[in-house]
């Protein structure tokens, strides 16, 4: 923007922020729900509470950079033990797992699931592994037991440090072994699957990324 004053040029440069629409594509075994800059704006459709809710979801949201994306992801469990399929042949640990794309308007990569993001695991269960051999597993009790936390205070904002947080574990296909709308979605070459350290017990994962 230009202004005469006095009869000298004066060149006034805007320092407003613009907001910029992108286009996420998530697949998460089996829920999430993601922010930008602290605001949801998107989140999977099926419940946590359905099974085998195993479907990609597509949409567009705005932020102006830098902002910090921010997923919340869950696997399925009946209960604290962990567990799927409790008091079946089928009684099982699940497994989780989660990628993801952002594309800016000209459908350049923005940001991808990688071990560049930070996550923090809230949700751990089974304590030990021979819990999915239990006859009658107890919530809590011996190989059964569970560590559980709240998110923090505000770990979706800009602001919020995650220093101490580790990366994110990658995986690669055959270890998540995707389902359902896994396939509708082209999927960038550099989006890895991600998750914490163990794909069975790690059940609820807080993840964050910062956009530049």
């Amino acid at each position: 923007m230009k202004h005469v004053l006095g009869g000298a040029l004066t060149l006034v440069l805007s320092t407003a922020a613009t907001a910029e629409t992108f286009k996420a594509d998530v697949w998460a075994d089996n829920w999430f729900a993601l922010y930008a800059k602290g605001a949801k704006v998107g989140e999977d459709r099926i419940s946590i509470a359905t099974e085998r809710s195993f479907n990609a979801e597509s949409f567009t949201f705005q932020a102006e950079r830098p902002f910090t994306l921010a997923i919340i992801a869950k696997d399925f469990k009946e209960n604290d033990t962990g567990l799927e399929y409790i008091g079946t042949r089928k009684q099982q640990m699940g497994d989780g797992g989660l990628i993801l794309q952002i594309k800016n308007t000209a459908g350049d990569i923005v940001a991808v699931s990688n071990s560049d993001w930070r996550c923090k695991v809230i949700h751990n269960a089974p304590s030990s592994k021979a819990c999915a051999k239990e006859r009658n597993p107890r919530v809590g009790q011996g190989a059964c037991g569970f560590e559980a936390s709240s998110p923090p205070r505000g770990w979706t904002a800009n602001y919020f440090d995650d220093s101490d947080w580790p990366n994110a574990t990658e995986y690669q296909k055959r270890d998540v072994r995707p389902k359902g709308g896994y396939t509708k979605i082209s999927w960038d070459r550099a989006a890895e699957f991600i998750w914490g350290p163990d794909l069975e017990t790690n059940n609820t994962m807080l993840c964050r990324l910062k956009v530049y």
